[in-house]
């Protein structure tokens, strides 16, 4: 199937028990058995049908095996680096998301984990970063919030050839701009409350593994930290996914509307759209899919403009943490997203004041423009 009749029949796509099209919200806590270890389920942290389908659903988009969803993303970034032990090191993306940050450094560093720092981007720099307690290589492609590319198969290779995990935080993408897994990644993972879900609903995070043997691992520690999404959720959840493609084919036409628009406003210092031609890494974006770059992006306002004036003065696009919604987003990465990661190191990374991330939705493409100029007006005012 392609991908678009995958979202409506792959997975578990109708009731096996009634038929129904949309598999019902099983809220049960436990399930009677039968006979003593003969029961398909018997409790819902352990199994339940309602998230059975959904993590079979994201399994096929994402060409996977196995599928397994959690009750946030952090929850699963989690559980995938429970799968390690003390003393062990990791590479990991120096452009990564706030909550990975804190999560690396105020919780998995207590338990003995070291971290290695680079930018993914430059090859050398990865393979030299690789000492012999490293286990893994984690990064996001495009990263949060400057949304540089790496290519992924040639990490995926270079993890492979040291024999190394390759991990991949697929978010800011989504299965129908890129596959990790295809590429030869091992883990792809994802806060499915952006594009997945797309509807500012649900908080959810969903992990794919294709090595059965790694997907027997990310089941058990789903189980035993019992970190898993709830029936209500993952039927939240899986009604989202159905529609992601023709969302996405709104969210990409608007981005690439919005940054024409961008590319012509003196009060821009800078663009990070992997789109443009003239960003570094856009011809490794191209890899991926020529006509898909997400709908993601940054702009740096001119030194000396207050970004707080222009999110606040806007009334279309929404002033708000998340991405991936049906309604445009935007925020202060340094205020907000990123406000856990310390000012020295956030600049040394790139991530200025004046940075503001915008999460592009399917408005019409005028109201979003028009907005936009809104805030523009409202900065070269003051």
């Amino acid at each position: 199937m392609k991908f678009e009749t995958k979202l409506l029949h792959g997975g578990i796509s109708e009731d096996p028990y009634t038929g129904a099209t949309s598999i019902p919200i099983y809220m049960a806590s436990t399930f009677h058995q039968t006979k003593i270890g003969e029961s398909k389920y018997e409790y819902s942290r352990s199994g339940n049908p309602t998230r059975e389908a959904v993590e079979a659903l994201i399994a096929d988009l994402e060409g996977g095996t196995q599928g397994f969803a959690f009750a946030s993303g952090s929850a699963a970034i989690d559980t995938v680096f429970s799968m390690f032990s003390a003393g062990d090191d990791f590479i990991v993306g120096n452009d990564v998301y706030g909550g990975t940050f804190r999560l690396i450094n105020t919780v998995l560093k207590r338990f003995g984990m070291t971290f290695t720092v680079v930018d993914t981007r430059d090859l050398a720099a990865v393979e030299a970063a690789i000492k012999p307690t490293t286990k893994a290589i984690y990064l996001e492609t495009p990263t949060n919030p400057l949304l540089r590319v790496t290519d992924i198969k040639a990490v995926a290779d270079l993890a492979r050839d040291h024999g190394l995990l390759s991990i991949i935080d697929n978010t800011f993408s989504s299965p129908y701009v890129q596959r990790p897994l295809e590429l030869g990644v091992d883990i792809v993972l994802h806060s499915a409350s952006k594009y997945l879900g797309g509807h500012s609903d649900v908080i959810a995070g969903v992990v794919v593994t294709k090595d059965t043997k790694l997907g027997d691992k990310i089941g058990y520690l789903q189980n035993a930290i019992g970190g898993i999404l709830a029936p209500q959720e993952s039927w939240l959840l899986q009604r989202g996914m159905k529609t992601l493609a023709i969302r996405m084919q709104a969210h990409l036409a608007n981005a690439k509307a919005v940054f024409n628009y961008l590319s012509d406003q003196p009060a821009v210092a800078k663009i990070y759209y992997p789109g443009d031609p003239n960003n570094p890494d856009y011809e490794v974006a191209k890899k991926t899919d020529a006509s898909r770059y997400g709908a993601m992006i940054s702009f740096e306002l001119q030194s000396g403009l207050d970004p707080k004036k222009f999110v606040e003065n806007l009334k279309v696009i929404t002033l708000a943490e998340s991405l991936g919604a049906l309604e445009s987003l935007i925020e202060i990465p340094a205020l907000m997203t990123h406000g856990a990661i310390p000012r020295d190191i956030r600049l040394k990374d790139g991530i200025k004041d004046e940075l503001i991330r915008l999460s592009v939705g399917i408005e019409d493409e005028k109201d979003l423009l028009a907005d936009l100029d809104r805030g523009f007006k409202a900065v070269q005012r003051s």
